[in-house]
């Protein structure tokens, strides 16, 4: 075995080690230890991804060297490290594009648990990229929902401990249903490795004698990721817990938690049922469905809002939902567009985050609309941020979200039945995207009254600047060089099968 085929595993491992390390350390030291294990699992997740592509097939990594069904896998290829890698980029910008906030929203003697909260957060998106298994994916699903819950609550207030409580009600309905799903599957075929399962689903459903539990497990396990994920109509939860956490929580639940979960789901139907099974049992439809109302009802929900926060909180329920749709088409073009659109929505949606406190703290800590006349003006570095995530959020070109709508046209034209719903909802959406978002960017571009708010400059806020820029840069990488990137998921994809 070459030494490479290692670090996804100790990826994993160092992460959990970590958590356990800081949680007796204190503040700096925490953070200290977060960020070095970020960018050394970045170099790891790099170094995996360059031995994928130079070898061109993925590699299994037997745990404990117990062959299956007792032993537990980790599986790698392109699609995986590359998402490991991308992950690891945008928990590293968000932890420090926030941590100058983080010491006035959470507490002096409370502020290394944030950290150890992080780096379990990291574990579990981890080890759902690169499990093989499928019962250790539901355990490091319920670690991801717990660190995302500590995450929410760590910032003591009532909105926050209300916006956990529903975010807990709801992910673990969805951990439930998830986890029903599995237990059926595991009746039904024996198995828990995901390529094992993939065997015998197939047997079954051509023989044809329990397709109809088969149909149950796939819609179970379809929806208890959708609400986890915050599929419409199953997104109540989301507004609060984006809108009232601490700023590198918001930038991180948005832009990995709930893709951490879409990306399982996409392996549940290429390496667990199957792309052919699970586009013939029509929960795709449905999928297809709600990721369309999701784009309109998000949209008008982020026109309706006076909030920043929540407003770029119910963009990400659009967002969600145009991933969704390109899973619904059934198609791998479709599935290409929705993997790219997590990375383009990912590097956006953080980015957003980030740059709307800089925003808020040059107006009073206000976070209505009215207030945020001329901040631009006060603070024009996350005044220009806003403004690229914005139009990325649109679709203008040499951005990121430009080449997500893109790829979902594309995608449609490849599917007569469902091109005209898909393009007619995908340019509806564009319409209302452009009307909160450039909404947004007149106000904080209109020169203010009076000059009552001070204005910042770049030596005042010099880390968190720069945090914007490499955000900025990120964005407009993904827009202008877009096709290695497409290529990478085109090939991730192949090796999934």
């Amino acid at each position: 075995m070459d030494f490479a085929q290692n670090f996804p595993a100790v990826s994993i491992l160092l992460c959990l080690f970590a958590g356990i390390i800081s949680s007796g350390l204190k503040k700096k030291a925490a953070r200290f230890v977060s960020m070095t294990l970020i960018i050394v699992v970045s170099f790891l997740s790099l170094w995996t991804l360059f031995y994928t592509i130079r070898t061109g097939q993925a590699f299994v990594y037997v745990m404990g060297k117990f062959p299956a069904p007792w032993g537990n896998e980790i599986r790698a290829g392109v699609l995986e490290a590359f998402m490991a890698l991308f992950f690891c980029i945008i928990m590293l910008l968000s932890l420090e594009g926030g941590r100058k906030k983080l010491a006035d929203e959470v507490e002096e003697g409370k502020t290394f648990l944030y950290y150890v909260l992080s780096d379990l957060l990291l574990s579990s998106l981890l080890a759902l990229v690169y499990t093989n298994d499928l019962f250790t994916a539901y355990v490091f699903v319920e670690i991801n929902t717990i660190a995302a819950c500590g995450l929410i609550m760590i910032r003591q207030n009532g909105r926050t401990i209300k916006a956990s409580a529903r975010y807990m009600i709801m992910s673990l309905l969805g951990s439930g249903l998830f986890l029903m799903g599995l237990c059926m599957l595991y009746d039904l075929t024996g198995h828990l490795l995901m390529s094992n399962i993939k065997e015998q689903a197939a047997l079954i459903y051509s023989s044809g004698e329990y397709r109809i539990p088969l149909l149950i497990v796939i819609a179970l396990m379809s929806v208890g990721l959708a609400i986890k994920s915050a599929l419409f109509p199953f997104h109540a939860w989301l507004p609060d817990a984006y809108g009232y956490s601490t700023v590198s929580s918001a930038a991180i639940l948005s832009s990995l938690v709930s893709k951490g979960y879409i990306f399982l789901l996409i392996k549940i139907i290429y390496r667990v049922i199957g792309f052919d099974i699970f586009n013939s049992s029509k929960i795709i439809n449905i999928l297809f469905v709600f990721g369309l109302m999701g784009m309109i009802f998000g949209s008008l929900s982020a026109i309706r809002e006076n909030d920043v926060r929540r407003m770029i909180s119910f963009s990400s329920v659009a967002q969600i939902g145009y991933i969704y749709m390109g899973i619904g088409m059934g198609t791998q073009a479709g599935i290409a567009a929705s993997m790219f659109h997590i990375l383009s929505h990912a590097a956006t949606k953080s980015l957003l985050f980030i740059a709307a406190i800089g925003l808020t703290d040059v107006s009073g800590g206000s976070r209505k609309f009215i207030e945020l006349t001329g901040a631009a003006y006060r603070n024009k570095w996350a005044g220009a941020a806003f403004t690229v995530g914005s139009l990325s959020m649109v679709g203008v070109p040499m951005f990121s979200g430009f080449i997500s709508k893109l790829l979902f046209a594309q995608a449609a034209v490849q599917n007569n039945v469902k091109m005209l719903p898909a393009l007619i909802v995908l340019g509806i959406s564009t319409i209302l995207n452009a009307i909160y978002f450039m909404k947004t960017v007149i106000r904080i571009y209109t020169p203010p009254d009076n000059g009552k708010y001070e204005s910042i400059t770049f030596k005042d806020m010099r880390s968190y600047t720069i945090i914007l820029i490499f955000f900025i840069l990120l964005n407009v990488i993904l827009g202008v060089s877009s096709q290695p990137v497409v290529d990478l998921i085109g090939q991730g994809l192949a090796m999934f099968s």
